[in-house]
């Protein structure tokens, strides 16, 4: 199996396959150290370039950020891959469609999307799948018995993506909401019988104050997810102003990237900093704006 690419949630499923028996690859080349450490730590095989990795996988799992999911399909469609590839990115529907046009020498394509936290200290995400079955069942065997439990949605391409958005736009928006619900609380010296309130009502993300900073870290990851979610709001008619909304509330973290030691009184101040859209990284306007 080859892993495109090791980045936190990447490596951690990959280390699952790795337990199960099968040979993970990483492709070395142009990687970050972060990802190297990652790749080390899980024991996966380092290879000095793409091509040798899809001349040696069977099964290529791309788990990247949005962003650069047509990015890599294009550099597997120049190599060439002729096992399955399993697009695992949190993309819209019509882009996995799209992507799968890109690699008509592959065995298959399959859907896929992770929902869940990282398969490390006791945490079991689901690799959601959907596309013909005997790729999905190649797929799912990689990760049998492990701590990824895989659970096919159908044949058509895009339905895990749509699921994966759909869970997207409501946790990642909520965790904003809660965020914005602390800061402007705190503004008037009332965030302490906010919390109380909160503490009261089974399952509130207001009280979790401690997520809002791992909020912020992902913050980089998340914006671009929502717009995903976005455009999958506004292709179905429906409106997308709040997702939208959401994805532009996290550029404000923007300088808080994987900051695992960023405190929730840190993250909040950030939030409550004016920033200039052009100089964030995250997200991308809207269509049309």
């Amino acid at each position: 199996m080859g892993i495109l690419h090791p980045g936190s949630m990447g490596a951690a499923v990959a280390a699952c396959a790795a337990a199960n028996g099968q040979r993970v690859l990483w492709c070395a080349a142009g990687r970050s150290a972060a990802s190297a450490a990652r790749a080390e730590k899980y024991s996966l095989e380092a290879v000095a370039s793409l091509a040798e990795l899809l001349d040696q996988a069977d099964v290529v799992i791309s788990l990247c950020p949005p962003a650069a999911a047509e990015e890599v399909a294009h550099q597997v469609a120049e190599h060439g891959l002729r096992g399955v590839f399993v697009e695992a990115n949190a993309i819209a529907p019509e882009r996995v469609k799209c992507i799968a046009s890109l690699l008509p020498e592959a065995e298959a394509v399959v859907d896929a999307a992770v929902v869940g936290s990282p398969p490390v200290g006791g945490k079991s995400p689901t690799l959601y799948l959907s596309g013909a079955t005997g790729p999905v069942e190649i797929v799912a065997k990689v990760f049998e018995g492990t701590a990824v439990r895989t659970r096919w949605l159908g044949e058509e391409l895009g339905q895990a993506s749509a699921l994966k958005l759909s869970y997207t736009t409501f946790q990642k928006v909520n965790r904003v909401l809660a965020a914005l619900s602390l800061g402007i609380a705190r503004e008037h010296g009332v965030d302490a019988e906010l919390m109380a309130i909160a503490a009261k009502r089974n399952g509130s993300y207001l009280a979790e104050p401690e997520y809002v900073a791992k909020t912020a870290a992902r913050a980089w990851r998340w914006g671009p997810e929502l717009d995903e979610a976005a455009d999958m709001l506004a292709a179905a008619g429906l409106p997308d102003a709040m997702v939208r909304a959401a994805a532009r509330t996290l550029e404000r973290w923007h300088a808080s990237k994987d900051d695992s030691e960023l405190t929730l009184e840190a993250a909040l101040d950030q939030l409550a900093t004016p920033f200039t859209p052009s100089d964030s990284p995250l997200g991308r306007p809207a269509p049309g704006r």
